[in-house]
């Protein structure tokens, strides 16, 4: 069972399973210049935009790319025949002014001019706010840009190369302003050539880090940080090996995250996280971590390893962040057909833990942008798609999906019958009853769904499906017996438990 009211603290005290709504920041702007005629930088977002996102339910935004970006960057970029190559598939007419520079190859911690600057930021922070909705921006723990100020101040917190690296890798290595320093990397790629190479392992760089993070809770809510499982102890000594001196005694997490809390102690942190790290993330102190296993397992269909996943520990579970696409994923409506979309993003946005929305994703936008480009194509706007997330949404605005305890449900079929198989349900128990069951296979199928709720045997209650706009009567009796239920491909089912005789938000 999974029980959100039990866990943690920050979000996890009063909203323990947030719906975050994340923005590309320059395209979004870039968008709404044009269609107002005039530049609209963070401060000047029309207050209807923020209306739409407060009114869809969302508990935050991520604004995702605000700090200031490197020209050394831009100028990297566009000397990049591959990158070129990939920002002309995404934008067939770009122009150089289109490469306004990745959000990861980050100059200075300050709101880039472009986008309205630090003044800006607080302008738009203050209007989430007074819709009940928090901010979230980014932190790059990895690596900075070859341009950052550390470099000249703080050359210690670089890891360090030499003449012999930058003749021998040049790929991997740079000279900057005389210095021979990495280029950032994970150890399962090459080196990225637009950044160098942070030392997690430096006592000078964790101090820098603390007060960067402190400063910048001083202007969000949280931060969502960028492949965090790179500076972890073990990551960093098998990625860099001597090269970055003696491994610490404390991890770099450890040290970073409580002394950020013990002057922010409501700050909330994201993990971008991969490869099985997602709950050693979580002991080292982050609120939420990426669930790429569940995006996966839904990308391959495969129903059976779908359920296993949500029998994980609930603990983790209420750690995870769902989604079904980010600035790093293909866009869903590019993945999926239409009928099988809709049914993995009503499971994942109704699992325990963070729910993620990219902005974009409700109108079926097929194009994944490079990050490094501030404008992106005209595309045309999915009606049906927006009107199924709005409707879905809308259902989700319950507070049971913010508070209430999730439940894994039983699925079993009878002889001759296995089509039960692909049938994945769950049920939601706080200020209302839900049960969500979800065929996640080709072909029909049916089985029975039980639900641990011993207190409904002996009364009645309709199902209600808000968004399929359907309802059933049914016994209590066959809810925690077995609930018959039959869905052709891709079908789903999102019902409220409403005892009949009793008025709606009555407690059962």
């Amino acid at each position: 069972m999974v029980d959100g009211r039990a866990s943690g603290d920050r979000w996890r005290t009063s909203v323990p399973h947030p719906f975050i709504y994340e923005i590309n920041v320059w395209p979004w702007l870039h968008d709404l210049s044009a269609q107002a005629g005039r530049p609209v930088g963070l401060g000047s977002v029309p207050d209807e935009q923020w209306d739409v996102i407060a009114a869809l339910g969302f508990d935050a935004v991520w604004l995702m790319g605000v700090w200031e970006r490197s020209p050394a960057g831009i100028a990297i970029a566009l000397g990049n025949d591959e990158l070129m190559s990939e920002f002309q598939t995404a934008l067939p007419d770009v122009e150089a002014a289109d490469v306004v520079g990745s959000p990861y190859c980050i100059r200075d911690y300050r709101v880039d001019p472009a986008l309205g600057g630090p003044e800006e930021l607080a302008a738009a922070r203050s209007a989430l706010a007074q819709r009940g909705m928090r901010l979230i921006l980014d932190f790059v723990p990895n690596h900075v840009a070859p341009d950052h100020h550390w470099v000249h101040s703080h050359p210690e917190a670089f890891v360090p190369g030499s003449r012999a690296d930058l003749h021998a890798h040049p790929e991997a290595f740079v000279d900057v302003g005389g210095q021979s320093l990495a280029n950032g990397r994970d150890p399962y790629f090459p080196a990225w050539p637009d950044v160098v190479q942070l030392n997690a392992f430096s006592p000078v760089l964790r101090d820098l880090v603390i007060d960067t993070l402190r400063d910048i809770a001083g202007q969000c809510d949280g931060v969502r940080c960028d492949m965090a499982m790179l500076v972890m102890n073990d990551i960093f000594v098998r990625t860099w090996g001597s090269r970055v001196g003696e491994v610490p005694g404390e991890d770099y997490w450890t040290t970073i995250l409580p002394a950020v809390r013990r002057t922010h102690p409501d700050f909330t942190v994201i993990a971008e996280a991969y490869w099985g790290l997602e709950n050693a993330l979580a002991q080292q102190g982050f609120d939420f971590c990426y669930d790429k296993v569940l995006y996966d397992r839904l990308v391959e269909g495969d129903a059976a390893a779908v359920r296993d996943h949500l029998r994980a520990d609930p603990t983790e579970q209420c750690s995870l962040v769902r989604f079904v696409e980010n600035h790093d994923e293909p866009r869903a409506a590019a993945v999926f057909e239409r009928d099988r979309e809709k049914a993995v993003v009503v499971t994942a946005l109704t699992q325990a833990g963070a729910r993620l929305v990219h902005e974009g994703q409700p109108a079926g936008r097929t194009t994944r942008l490079p990050v490094f480009l501030g404008r992106r194509p005209a595309e045309p706007t999915d009606t049906d798609l927006v009107e199924f997330h709005c409707s879905l949404l809308k259902a989700l605005r319950d507070d049971t999906f913010r508070v209430g305890t999730q439940e894994l449900c039983e699925t079993t079929g009878w002889e001759g019958n296995t089509t039960h198989e692909q049938l994945v349900a769950w049920c939601w128990d706080g200020p209302q009853r839900w049960l969500v069951v979800v065929n996640l296979g080709v072909g029909r199928a049916a089985g029975h769904v039980r639900v641990n709720w011993p207190d409904v045997a002996g009364r009645a209650f309709r199902l209600v499906d808000p968004v399929n706009e359907i309802h059933y009567d049914r016994a209590g009796d066959d809810l925690v017996g077995g609930l018959y239920v039959e869905l052709g491909p891709w079908q789903w089912h999102l019902f409220r438990i409403e005892p009949l005789g009793v008025e709606p938000g009555e407690e059962i």
